[in-house]
């Protein structure tokens, strides 16, 4: 990454290149990105129900479309500022990274800077989209943001796999998850369904005859036994096995999981504000932001980033946690 001066244009296209991240959600694209002008998230939310049509005599008269229910769902995306403080003393007589000779520069000790910052921002956002998978999206410091289920008045659904009992069916238990996930798309499609689950969801998962007998049974049956068993597809349902944690903060608790869609259009999205700054109001936001500026007496810079994020599931009836009671 190369800077060519410290303004908040330069710093934020370099930030910007700084390669992603973005852990497991990220590299799957789950989420679509939405920058927006302003701080506010407006959802329209319409239902109209479908029915069936009873044939009639020539030309008599059909039935009536009824009026469909329509109503607005809004949400504001708050600000997630990092800073950090870069010292002449940083650089000062320390060999440029990488190199036989040659001395670090500001330009130097910024950059790595950046970097290690914007990989908080991209760790963070992970946190933030998965919490949205899971319905009740939190900040990095688990504050509830916003729990989708009670704003937008459904009721979380869950699945409950009892993998400790060996005659359970699993493919009922993978249909269940299935049926509630399509059932309330509400018009979205999608390709299949992902549950990502803890390890030990994951380790009674693979160990129940049920699923042992349909590995067997399967093309894909060498490959996943010569595989890092990290993802498996039971009865349809691919469950991919999730081990990130933050600081020992686990992004799922021990023998639960969260079955989502995949490849829909339009039930996850990721939303993003801009940085408040003089040259940034009223522009279209950018997913992260830096700028800096001298300290008193030229004693080095202020480095300064934002990454004003909201990740949002559009459809939270069509999440479902998954579990396992023994």
């Amino acid at each position: 990454m190369n800077i060519n001066d410290f303004t908040v244009g330069e710093l934020t296209a370099a930030i910007n290149k700084i390669p992603r991240r973005w852990g497991r959600i990220g590299e799957l694209g789950i989420f679509s990105n939405r920058p927006l002008a302003t701080r506010d998230v407006v959802i329209e939310e319409q239902s109209s129900g479908l029915a069936l049509l009873p044939d009639h005599e020539w030309g008599g008269e059909g039935t009536k479309a009824g009026a469909s229910t329509r109503r607005t769902l809004s949400f504001r995306i708050k600000q997630t500022v990092h800073e950090d403080f870069l010292h002449p003393s940083d650089v000062m007589g320390i060999r440029a990274f990488g190199q036989d000779a040659g001395m670090s520069s500001v330009n130097d000790g910024i950059a790595l800077k950046l970097q290690r910052m914007r990989a908080k921002h991209d760790q963070t956002l992970e946190w933030k989209r998965f919490s949205a998978i899971k319905g009740v999206v939190t900040d990095g410091a688990g504050t509830v943001l916003y729990d989708l289920y009670q704003h937008f008045g459904v009721t979380q659904a869950g699945v409950d796999f009892t993998l400790g009992t060996s005659t359970t069916n699993i493919r009922a238990k993978c249909e269940a998850v299935v049926n509630q996930i399509e059932d309330n798309l509400m018009g979205d499609t999608m390709t299949g369904v992902r549950v990502f689950v803890s390890p030990e969801f994951w380790h009674k998962l693979v160990a129940h005859p049920a699923v042992v007998d349909y590995i067997k049974n399967t093309p894909s049956a060498r490959a996943f036994m010569q595989s890092s068993f990290n993802e498996i597809e039971v009865f349809g349902v691919v469950f991919e096995q999730y081990r990130a944690s933050v600081n020992g903060q686990r992004f799922i608790a021990a023998n639960e999981g969260h079955a989502i869609p995949v490849g829909t259009t339009d039930t996850f999205a990721t939303y993003f504000a801009p940085a408040d700054f003089n040259e940034t109001v009223n522009t279209v936001a950018l997913p992260f932001y830096a700028k800096t500026w001298p300290q008193e007496g030229d004693r080095g810079y202020v480095l300064h980033t934002q990454s004003n994020s909201l990740p949002l599931c559009h459809q939270p009836a069509a999440l479902v946690k998954v579990f396992t009671s023994n």
